[in-house]
């Protein structure tokens, strides 16, 4: 008897199995045979309503009956793997902008997508389907750095619509990958459109910008990840444009994203953007209503808690089930362009192992990465390098031991992290005398008023001073916890407490004082940048952090970051924050002198140019130009050298950029050396947009400035070489 009901159970079992087989083979969304439009109409047709709307949430419930498993669409990658665990942490997106490295940024992005995938398939393997353990990621921020108050401005590439083009069509492409049937990750480009603070006021704020400065600022990054990487995602954001909820804006989502650019992938909110539309920005009454103006306007998921809302806004004839069919079926292609419907067999990235999460070789790109990002905006009398055999020096501040200055915000956890102070002490002679000291707090005055630092500081060979900012002083809205301004950066001066430190310490002798600053934000520094010998911007180097910083205090790399924004005077040079037109702000329409210059960045080689060219002087509308020039080195240090071509339109008929980066190329010379190096400037270069928003060339001449930083005195006061320029007209 025993015997016969345990082989009625195992007949029983392979029967259950059998049937559910025979079931999965006979749903069309299951075979990879078909193209992903027919599967995913497939899918969405086998759904109830309510089966519909769960899947529009972010948090996608599994659907048993049809084998479908669920499906967490937050995930962030913003400089690696972030918050989910073990990942390989390279520099702050506003460093990676510092590197001016194309190249560098698609290696980082495809070691990044690597990890990811590794992680996803260990993931999957013990269950776990939560937040930040999926594939699509809502990375990278192009938003345009537009004032250097903005808190979240260091998760972006900085202030220029052309750097903030080529180095997130690069981050893209790396994250994607290159497979012609599998996206390796999705990536995002967020925050669109026409977000860039003030972060207090992100959820109630409407931005209405001349349409000059929408056409020709803050639409191309997202323009040209698009058209140029194919992205698979684009996040709307928390405020409004032009009147509209951006996550309710069909002009944005339909007319400009999908009609005028031909986007194919799906757009995503902000993290409870929808409820922000009857909450704040009042265009709606209620949540359905909500629901259905984000859903009839072109988002298909919802991250946050109005999706839900949806069935109400389809009783009450706000939208139709048609219409979600439409706007589901749009997004479940982004799971199967994953790959995750398909047989395990058939997908290569599967095969992708654990091995390569914080491997050596990521470490290592996570080094080059920060070396290449790290700015040196001073260097009185060469006092850098220092002697690795230098016989003592002092280490002061709370920055060199901090080792939240090394990650930013948006990151994984990392075993190999190096802070400033680890750094030094791995370069240092084993007979060197050095000593560290906290010295001073980050943003207030000491309560203990006993000072042992200033005075035994300057009996050493050297000083080095780690201050800066840190991510309790800026940051996304409630991130900052020391911020009495929701992260943002009202004042762009240096916290007084740190001046006056400096101050002291200067008082107290005449020994050398490096600099080293941490931030992710311009910091204006007019008398700091008197009362120090050397000044390195440092970023959120990320996990390498510490050996980069120490590799160019010792001489064993030469510094090559060029900074991605301008770092101005004072506040005083600044428009109102609030005003999204371009007039006054960043290098491309600031008049007044600033402190640090867009471009701008020192190295130990001594370049210069010379011998520029250009293959045609007057040209016809529609034909391009190459330019070239030579550049040296006359130094005794192989160097890196970022050079920069912008443009002048001479002779327009509207206001234009006084300069504008159109190409630039890393180069490395040995002592000695000389390289010419080439650009075309093609007709999308000498286009003018006008106040209407309309692009077009206009007959003229237009100016071609060649240099190591964005053209003016100030550059080259500050030890920048000299730029040259040639001029050439459209006839």
């Amino acid at each position: 008897m025993t015997k016969f009901l345990y082989s009625f159970l195992i007949a029983g079992m392979f029967f259950c199995l059998n049937t559910s087989a025979q079931k999965k083979s006979d749903l069309a969304f299951w075979n990879p045979e078909l193209s992903i439009e027919e599967r995913a109409q497939d899918l969405v047709s086998h759904l109830t309503l309510e089966e519909k709307i769960a899947q529009l949430n972010y948090e996608a419930p599994a659907i048993e009956r049809l084998g479908i498993p669920e499906y967490n669409w937050w995930n962030e990658s913003l400089h690696g793997v972030a918050r989910n665990g073990r990942a390989t942490v390279f520099p702050q997106p506003i460093g990676l902008g510092a590197t001016f490295d194309e190249d560098l940024i698609f290696r980082i992005a495809t070691a990044i997508s690597d990890e990811a995938r590794a992680k996803f398939n260990a993931s999957q393997k013990i269950g776990n389907y939560n937040r930040y353990s999926g594939l699509t990621f809502w990375s990278p921020n192009v938003n345009l750095y537009r004032d250097p108050r903005w808190g979240r401005g260091q998760e972006t590439y900085g202030e220029d619509p052309y750097l903030t083009s080529r180095i997130g069509v690069n981050y893209v492409k790396g994250l994607q990958g290159d497979n012609p049937k599998y996206l390796k990750a999705a990536a995002c480009a967020k925050h669109y459109v026409v977000h860039s603070g003030p972060e207090g006021d992100r959820h109630v704020f409407n931005a209405v910008p001349p349409m000059k400065d929408f056409r020709e600022t803050y639409l191309p990054a997202f323009e040209a990840l698009v058209k140029e990487a194919d992205v698979e995602i684009v996040m709307c954001a928390y405020n409004r444009t032009f009147d509209e909820a951006c996550c309710g804006s069909s002009y944005l989502l339909e007319d400009i994203l999908r009609d005028e650019w031909g986007f194919d992938g799906h757009v995503t909110s902000d993290c409870w953007a929808l409820v922000d539309f009857h909450e704040y920005h009042k265009v709606t009454k209620t949540p359905e209503e909500s629901a259905a103006l984000a859903f009839n306007s072109g988002v298909n998921v919802n991250c946050g808690s109005v999706s839900p809302n949806l069935k109400g806004a389809v009783e009450q004839g706000l939208i139709t089930e048609e219409k979600l069919d439409e706007v589901l079926a749009t997004l479940m292609k982004t799971r199967f362009r994953l790959g995750l419907f398909d047989p395990v067999e058939m997908n290569p990235y599967n095969n992708i192992s654990a091995d390569v999460i914080n491997s050596e070789a990521h470490h290592k790109l996570a080094l080059e990465a920060a070396e290449k990002s790290v700015v040196l905006l001073k260097n009185k009398n060469n006092v850098l390098p220092l002697k690795q055999d230098i016989k003592s020096l002092v280490v002061l501040g709370p920055n060199a031991t901090n080792g939240d200055v090394m990650l930013g915000n948006y990151y994984g956890v990392t075993p190999n992290m190096t802070t400033i102070l680890e750094g030094i002490a791995q370069n240092m002679h084993p007979g060197t005398s050095m000593e560290y000291k906290h010295a001073f707090l980050l943003d207030r005055e000491n309560i203990n008023p006993i000072d042992w630092s200033t005075d035994d500081a300057h009996k050493t060979d050297a000083i080095i001073v780690s201050m800066g900012l840190s991510g309790l002083l800026e940051g996304e809205e409630g991130e900052a916890l020391a911020s009495p301004t929701k992260s943002d950066r009202f004042d762009i001066s240096l916290p007084e407490n740190q001046i006056n430190y400096l101050k002291k310490l200067k008082s107290k002798g005449d020994k050398p004082i490096i600099l080293i600053l941490s931030g992710g934000s311009p910091v204006a520094i007019p008398e700091v940048h008197d009362l120090v010998d050397a000044v390195i911007y440092a970023w959120y180097p990320g996990e390498a952090g510490g050996e980069a910083i120490s590799n160019i205090i010792f001489g064993k790399t030469s510094p090559s970051g060029r900074l991605p924004i301008t770092f101005p005077k004072s506040v005083d040079q600044l428009p109102a924050y609030e005003d999204y037109a371009m007039v006054g702000r960043t290098y491309r329409y600031m008049e007044e002198e600033p402190q640090y210059p867009f471009g701008f960045g020192l190295t130990y080689g001594k370049f210069t140019y010379s011998d520029i060219k250009l293959d045609n002087e007057k040209i016809k509308a529609g034909s391009s130009v190459m330019a070239s020039v030579t550049v040296s080195n006359s130094s005794d240090w192989e160097s890196e050298e970022v050079v920069q071509l912008y443009i002048t339109d001479l002779e327009a008929s509207t206001r234009t950029p006084l300069y504008a980066l159109k190409g630039f190329k890393r180069i490395k010379l040995a002592p000695g050396k000389s390289q010419t190096v080439e650009f075309e400037i093609t007709e999308k270069d000498m286009m003018l947009v006008d106040e209407a928003g309309k692009s077009k060339i206009e007959k003229g001449e237009f100016k071609v400035t060649i240099g190591g930083s964005s053209p003016g005195k100030r550059s080259e006061e500050l030890g920048a070489p000299k730029a040259l320029e040639a001029v050439f007209s459209v006839r």
